[in-house]
């Protein structure tokens, strides 16, 4: 499964649609870090192409991965660049994966990179 996570991530460095379509199951649910929702295929290809025509993923790096049943839990770094704005965060990703091996739901979470150390 962690292959398949750090295969969909690089799809967005590569703006490479066509391992997006591999990667996802037709019915598959899409919540992202900051709110939007995604149903089935056809709306991942639309975001995944809007989206790509402002921006640039610059880096998905996988810090760790929790793999349990058919479910697997990837700690991340993002970064990027979009309408001219460069921009990064930590972030945690669940994906739910069907038995032909495909993500049939998928949710991310943010966290801010920059960290403080009130007590230091």
């Amino acid at each position: 499964m962690e292959d398949i996570i750090q295969k969909y991530f690089d799809s967005w460095i590569s703006k490479d649609i066509e391992i997006v379509k591999e990667v996802f199951a037709e019915n598959i649910v899409y919540t992202e870090c900051y709110g939007p929702q995604y149903h089935g295929l056809d709306q991942i290809l639309q975001w995944f192409h809007d989206w790509n025509l402002e921006g640039s993923v610059l880096e998905w790096t996988i810090k760790r991965t929790i793999e349990k049943e058919n479910t697997i839990v990837a700690e991340w770094y993002f970064k990027c660049d979009y309408q001219n704005r460069v921009s990064g965060f930590d972030g945690v990703t669940i994906a739910d994966f069907n038995e032909e091996g495909k993500i049939v739901r998928l949710s991310e979470f943010e966290s801010k990179a920059d960290h403080v150390y009130p007590y230091d």
